[in-house]
């Protein structure tokens, strides 16, 4: 699956938005791609995925809120989180493939006034 690296995470305030972009070194097209987070003490869990055939699912935490897309022609996906909550804060990580694919290094959001 190749490399991958996010951006875009930052310092927001509650009801603030982000995007994250998540840029992959080689193509996406055959790959399901996901975000997860992670907080301080606690586990990695998954936030939003986006089939090859762009069928999302979003964690309950986020829906209505969270979009999540992709661009294959640019290998990059993103995730579109607005109305952000304080309990939003997290280390966010890009995956392709699954559990047992490729992850990027993570990008930190910070929600907090």
């Amino acid at each position: 699956q190749g490399q991958l690296v996010e951006s875009g995470g930052g310092l927001v305030q509650p009801g603030g938005s982000l995007r994250l972009s998540c840029a992959a070194s080689k193509s996406i097209d055959v790959w399901n791609m996901g975000w997860y987070r992670q907080a301080p003490g606690k586990q990695r869990e998954l936030v939003a995925r986006i089939t090859v055939s762009r069928s999302a699912y979003y964690a309950d935490s986020v829906k209505g809120r969270f979009t999540i897309s992709r661009d294959n022609a640019k290998n990059t996906g993103y995730l579109q989180m607005n109305d952000l909550k304080p309990e939003d804060t997290a280390t966010y990580y890009c995956n392709l493939g699954g559990t047992s694919g490729s992850w990027g290094q993570g990008t930190q959001v910070t929600v907090s006034s």
